[in-house]
């Protein structure tokens, strides 16, 4: 977890230096097959779905609500990890679906164990093409709309696709964005949801008012900070759940 922290502090000071090369390093397949082989059988809510990007397979765990909702949301995770993380991940892609929207965690682009936050700024916008593959599915599954609720570095991922006209959805939730994260604000018009603790890290704290300026033609950005809530939001996951699932209420049927 500090590990995590620790590259997501350097990360986002860094996405703010750099650009973007087409010759970028692709996702680490073998970390990936790895993840998927150390979670898939402790899957306990959700059924695992391996779906296609145009160039390789990767995993996707979704989850069905109750039939209630016609928006289906997608979930993104921070730096490194898998699509059933129990910090923020897994209480978010089981704990919506218990108020009625079905979810859909997808396997971001990740790094060797090695690799620095810095690393990873050219993986972002690879997730582009994941992104999509999840919007098809959840449409096929009957889904009218999608949503995207994003961790961290899944924050920057997101709105880079979002920003760059890569996707289209019907809103955006931003869970713990840095400072990365206002240049792609300033460019999108949907819904957002702009979600960090009081405790959270520095740097996205340090960049709440930047974000909100960012975004100021935006009608529809709300930012919240939750009370005594980290970065990872350790013991708050209730409130995280509650949270979102009121701002979807109004914007997301």
């Amino acid at each position: 977890m500090i590990k995590h922290a620790l590259q997501l502090r350097t990360f986002l000071f860094i996405v703010l230096c750099i650009g973007f090369v087409q010759d970028a390093p692709a996702s680490d397949l073998n970390k990936e097959k790895r993840w998927r082989e150390q979670i898939i059988d402790a899957i306990l809510d959700g059924e695992p779905v391996d779906l296609n990007n145009g160039r390789h397979d990767f995993l996707a765990i979704y989850t069905e609500g109750d039939g209630s909702r016609e928006t289906g949301l997608i979930i993104m995770h921070g730096i490194g990890i898998h699509p059933d993380y129990p910090s923020v991940v897994n209480p978010l892609r089981v704990g919506l679906t218990e108020k009625g929207w079905s979810t859909l965690s997808l396997q971001l682009p990740v790094l060797p164990n090695e690799a620095t936050g810095e690393d990873y700024g050219p993986l972002i916008p690879q997730a582009a093409s994941r992104i999509q593959a999840g919007i098809e599915h959840l449409k096929q599954a009957g889904l009218k709309r999608v949503v995207i609720v994003a961790h961290s570095l899944g924050t920057i991922m997101a709105g880079h696709a979002l920003a760059n006209n890569t996707v289209e959805i019907s809103g955006f939730v931003a869970i713990g964005m840095g400072a990365g994260g206002a240049r792609y604000l300033k460019s999108i018009q949907v819904p957002i949801l702009d979600l960090y603790g009081s405790n959270d890290q520095p740097g996205v704290i340090g960049s709440a008012q930047l974000r909100q300026s960012a975004a100021a033609s935006n009608r529809d950005y709300t930012q919240i900070a939750a009370k005594d809530a980290d970065h990872f939001f350790n013991d708050q996951e209730d409130e995280l759940i509650r949270l979102i699932a009121n701002w979807l209420d109004t914007r997301a049927k």
